[in-house]
């Protein structure tokens, strides 16, 4: 205190200030997190406990390649109530070529799809999760999406660029879950061997 007043003129004051700034700030965290505890807590009550009415599992495809097939395999192993393909028309093209393909293969599971007038990839697919949601809340909805996992860093950028907004959109979306469905490409083989022999 005797430092902090001789010296009050010279500075020191921003120690004040720094100290003040800091335990506000503590404080709000420790209120955050007791918050965050109040609002997680399973009460008997808890309608969190209750099993949901039925499943619905959707697979996002882009197009009909192996790791399309992969989620489709284990969409299909999780026994749902109900099954089905979506694709999101940007392009009508690629549109077709994927639904001659899917009845080429004569997978047993309709595919639907999505209209997108503004090419919008992501918008259709939100729509169409909401559109179940509300014709039965307490269902809850499953969405499959095949994603590749690389090996290099730079393939990131290459890969799951449709998919990642995807992902993060439907984080927000109330009885969702997300199952991701990961495919390695060579390049992670690749790595693998190049880290057993280091």
């Amino acid at each position: 205190m005797v430092v902090l007043a001789t010296k009050l003129t010279q500075g020191a004051w921003l120690t004040i200030v720094a100290i003040a700034l800091l335990t506000l700030w503590m404080r709000a965290i420790g209120h955050h997190y007791s918050a965050v505890d109040r609002e997680l807590e399973v009460d008997p009550d808890s309608p969190v406990r209750a099993l949901p009415s039925r499943v619905h599992a959707l697979i996002v495809v882009t197009s009909v390649r192996k790791p399309v097939v992969r989620a489709l395999t284990y969409a299909r192993a999780s026994r749902p109530s109900t099954l089905e393909a979506v694709v999101v028309d940007t392009d009508r093209a690629r549109t077709e070529e994927v639904l001659r393909q899917w009845q080429r293969l004569e997978f047993p599971v309709p595919m639907t799809v999505l209209a997108s007038p503004y090419r919008d990839s992501i918008g259709p697919v939100i729509s169409h999760v909401r559109g179940i949601r509300k014709k039965s809340p307490r269902d809850l909805v499953i969405v499959y999406l095949p994603e590749y996992v690389v090996g290099r860093g730079w393939e990131r950028f290459l890969h799951n660029q449709a998919i990642r907004p995807l992902k993060a959109r439907l984080h927000f979306e109330r009885g969702v879950m997300i199952a991701s469905v990961p495919w390695h490409l060579e390049s992670v083989r690749e790595l693998r061997l190049t880290e057993n022999q280091e």
